[in-house]
């Protein structure tokens, strides 16, 4: 995998797809790696430029000691695409990957478009992670091994019966969760970026068509920060997904890949 590199901090990416086309880079969440964006981002690859990047802290990036700002993390992402030779880019952000994104598309002028999913704008104004998924994000029994803890704290991110219904897809998540996702250094300073990220008196400077999605069941990032954004943003869409939890895009991963591409498809030709 390339490496591109922000000052001291080498950063491993992934490009896939025709590079004549439009670029498409995806932006993770907190702790984890890039195996998240594979369900939208394989189909999207047979028509677009694909970039996926491991954030610092995560994966096969440096973890440098933190804390973490999200204003960093989007200088990692401009560090990507100046590796890339990229000069304009449609960004796709996930939770914290979402607040990357926005602080991105406000820094740097190669954001052609937003697709920002289950994130906040962050600040006073924003519905706050409720505590009780706090306690599943952050609190694991000291008791549980490392693939019991990967679950304890998926649970909140996921519907009811999911684990139940699908257990073999469950079980290659907690694998690639094991082989990629942040170590508990760069998980902690990811979570600071993310508790000090604030762009709600900025958004209406931000000119780029933008599409937000967000689960109406989302009990880490309560869809109500969903409607802010919506409220904030001079071009957005908003598409919600009935009963999707945080984790929408892996439950409903073929409607969001669509939903996604139409939006794609009308802003990047």
């Amino acid at each position: 995998m390339p490496t591109a590199h922000n000052g001291d901090v080498a950063l491993s990416y992934d490009r896939e797809g025709p590079k004549s086309a439009p670029t498409v880079v995806f932006v993770e969440g907190l702790g984890y790696g890039t195996w998240m964006w594979q369900f939208q981002r394989d189909p999207l690859s047979e028509t677009y430029d694909t970039i996926v990047f491991d954030n610092r802290g995560t994966g096969d990036s440096d973890c440098p000691e933190g804390p973490y700002t999200i204003a960093e993390m989007a200088g990692d992402l401009a560090a990507v695409l100046d590796d890339a030779g990229v000069e304009e880019a449609h960004v796709v952000g996930a939770s914290m990957g979402g607040m990357i994104a926005q602080r991105f598309a406000l820094d740097d002028d190669r954001a052609r478009s937003l697709a920002l999913l289950c994130t906040s704008h962050g600040g006073e104004d924003a519905v706050p992670v409720p505590e009780e998924t706090q306690a599943f994000m952050f609190d694991v029994p000291e008791d549980a091994d490392e693939r019991e803890a990967i679950r304890y704290k998926m649970t909140p991110a996921i519907s009811d019966g999911f684990a139940e219904e699908h257990p073999d897809l469950v079980e290659r998540i907690v694998d690639w969760r094991l082989d990629s996702d942040a170590s508990e250094a760069g998980r902690t300073a990811q979570a600071a970026a993310v508790q000090a990220f604030d762009a709600s008196d900025e958004l209406d400077e931000l000119s780029v068509p933008t599409l937000i999605m967000h689960g109406t069941d989302d009990e880490v990032l309560p869809v109500e920060n969903a409607h802010a954004l919506a409220e904030r943003l001079p071009h957005a869409e908003l598409e919600l997904f009935e009963g999707g939890p945080h984790l929408f895009f892996v439950e409903q991963p073929d409607a969001v890949a669509d939903r996604l591409r139409t939006f794609l498809d009308a802003h990047a030709r």
